[in-house]
């Protein structure tokens, strides 16, 4: 970085952006992690770009934005400002009531420029502009009651056994949070309605096969002490958080891929990777043969069916 004490300019790629108060604390530090700054912030975020841009590329993005750090209050930002350089890629997209133009992130240059915008993490919608009501990825969401992630752990396995079964590729991402994801890529030939229907079924399968560790009850109230199998994500508009993105945690925890074989280490927990040591992980690309085989849903639906019968 190179500029005065309140702005510093970064060439990131075949752009200078421009990052305002670099040595602003964003994640205090304490006795429940690491201090984190504006610029350290700016770092992580190209140190990983190269992983992260594949996920985000073409996709309408929520913004969560903390310009007074993780302690100050959280704005959920949709619509592009008008101040947005222009090189920056915007996506309308249609809402009840009109439209909303939603940024896109494209390129390292845009990565670092939301970096000063104090945006911690990066809500990536499930299908990308031109087909935005066709999800090229399916997600279940593993929302432990409590803290339990020996509950989650099981969870993970019980859906990959599943997803094998029905011959779905998934991948597994740590959410930065409580739990985990399960990523399974699609070919994009599948409206929200089908991919939610399919999550739903495979869900309800499992519920019915650990009907005491699992549930996929929508109210808090009805799940007891049990894991919730959450797909409500895959439809239009829903988003979730985007792999290796910041979560507004203290010690920054990110949302981080890794293989199904690292499920098995003791060490293991929701946030297991910080913005220390995450691009490390990405580097090893534990999402590797996966995420690049989109599937089409006919032929899982078939056999999926058969298990429910």
């Amino acid at each position: 970085m190179s500029g005065g004490d309140d702005v510093r300019k970064v060439r990131v790629g075949r752009r200078s952006v421009e990052i305002h108060r670099p040595d602003k604390v964003l994640f205090p530090g304490g006795e429940n992690g690491k201090e984190y700054t504006k610029a350290d912030l700016v770092a992580y975020y190209r140190s990983v770009a190269a992983f992260m841009l594949p996920h985000l590329r073409g996709r309408p993005l929520m913004l969560e934005r903390h310009p007074d750090g993780v302690d100050g209050p959280r704005f959920m930002q949709k619509n592009t400002p008008e101040h947005y350089p222009e090189w920056i890629t915007r996506v309308e997209v249609a809402k009840e009531d009109g439209t909303v133009r939603h940024t896109v992130c494209d390129d390292s240059a845009t990565l670092a420029f939301l970096a000063d915008q104090a945006c911690l993490t990066l809500h990536r919608w499930l299908s990308r502009s031109g087909h935005v009501d066709r999800p090229d990825v399916m997600i279940f969401d593993l929302d432990p009651s409590g803290d339990d992630f020996g509950a989650v752990r099981a969870a993970a396995r019980w859906l990959g056994e599943l997803l094998d079964e029905v011959r779905l590729p998934s991948a597994l991402m740590t959410t930065g949070s409580r739990g985990l994801h399960v990523v399974v890529p699609l070919d994009g030939n599948h409206d929200f309605d089908e991919v939610r229907a399919f999550a739903r079924d495979a869900a309800e399968l499992l519920a019915a096969e650990h009907p005491d560790r699992l549930t996929t009850a929508a109210r808090k109230k009805d799940r007891g002490d049990r894991l919730y199998l959450d797909v409500q994500r895959n439809a239009y508009a829903q988003t979730a958080v985007a792999p290796y993105t910041v979560r507004a945690l203290p010690g920054a925890p990110v949302a981080t891929p890794l293989t199904w074989e690292q499920l098995d280490d003791p060490g293991l927990g929701p946030r297991r990777w910080t913005i220390a040591d995450a691009a490390e992980q990405a580097r090893a690309r534990p999402w590797s043969g996966v995420t690049g085989r989109g599937r089409a849903l006919g032929p899982a639906r078939r056999r999926l069916d058969a298990l429910r019968d």
